[in-house]
């Protein structure tokens, strides 16, 4: 299993790609599977771990990207031959090594970004098997082997049968995730908003957060994890998650729901595979008509939310529809 390396697999606080490998790790191993984790070495695993990344490039600055992201697939495909199968969740990087190596392979695309990456896509998809995270993340040019949803441990998310009037957001802040939306739906609704997550476009922190944030009606929080996380996650009225892009999954909505937590979610990308409109929350194409979904919340059945995550969204099913893959892909 090739981790990506920007954060410790699983990751402290933020990290969707490292939780992810982490996750289905995990329930491999559980399973019986041999599996061998390369990831950075403060990384932690039931399985054996393996690596010569010293520590998250995202969390020590002495860590150069590119050069260590190298030596860290450079040491996997040196020992290929002693796996059955190579599963890469660290994007196209590794498909420079396919080639060279005669052990099968999967890269799950956690999100296909831009056209401007297909070149590291298309000429090799005879030799690796791609899996897509949602249906609407699929890219025309490309063949893929599954269609794979994230799945998450319900266990670790505490079902809130209450919750409370204030509202949520969480995700990065950057105008793809729409703070400044989440922002305008709150004060139109006169709710307060709580806001989860690192900052990635520092602009966009300046003018639409800091401005806002008084700490009574609307208050930024920073990055957490854990059972902070999970705490955060359950005690909302809703998760506001007016996304201005077409997202490929978004584990915060599926973590929010297994909480008990409605998710009111603009139309696009996977927002639609995720959200059963009505049942687990409201898909809303504009401020306006999250502001009339946030009137709503109250028709929705928070234990309905929990339940439609237990069915759809464990690491269980995920862990089994991998497992159903690689034996497709080897013959078993």
């Amino acid at each position: 299993m090739l981790a990506p390396i920007s954060w410790r697999t699983p990751p402290r606080h933020y990290g969707p790609w490292e939780l992810v490998t982490s996750l289905l790790t995990e329930a491999l191993v559980a399973r019986g599977v041999d599996v061998t984790l390369f990831a950075t070495l403060d990384s932690e695993t039931a399985g054996t771990l393996d690596g010569v990344v010293p520590a998250p490039y995202s969390e020590n600055p002495s860590i150069d990207a590119k050069v260590w992201e190298y030596r860290h697939l450079a040491h996997l495909f040196a020992q290929a031959d002693r796996f059955d199968l190579i599963h890469n969740q660290a994007d196209f990087p590794a498909h420079a090594f396919a080639a060279l190596v005669a052990t099968p392979m999967v890269t799950t695309i956690h999100g296909f970004s831009s056209d401007r990456i297909l070149p590291m896509y298309q000429p090799f998809q005879d030799r690796v098997h791609y899996v897509a995270i949602s249906d609407a993340d699929r890219h025309p040019s490309l063949r893929y082997a599954a269609t794979i949803h994230h799945g998450i441990s319900i266990e670790d998310f505490s079902f809130d049968p209450v919750g409370s009037d204030d509202l949520l957001f969480f995700g990065r802040i950057h105008p793809d995730k729409g703070a400044a939306e989440a922002i305008a739906a709150a004060r139109a609704s006169r709710r307060a908003l709580h806001l989860y997550g690192v900052v990635q476009d520092g602009g966009y922190y300046e003018r639409e957060v800091v401005p806002a944030a008084d700490a009574v009606t609307v208050t930024y929080h920073g990055a957490v994890g854990g059972a902070a996380r999970a705490a955060a996650l359950g005690s909302a009225r809703a998760l506001l998650h007016l996304i201005n892009f077409d997202e490929p999954f978004g584990l915060s909505v599926i973590e929010a729901m297994a909480c008990g937590t409605p998710v009111i979610a603009s139309a696009r990308g996977s927002m639609p595979e995720l959200i059963e409109d009505g049942v687990n929350g409201f898909l809303v194409d504009s401020v306006a008509e999250a502001v009339a979904a946030i009137e709503r919340v109250g028709e929705i059945d928070r234990a309905a939310c929990r339940q439609s995550v237990a069915e759809r969204f464990s690491v269980d099913r995920m862990a089994d529809d991998y497992l159903a893959l690689y034996r497709r892909i080897l013959g078993a």
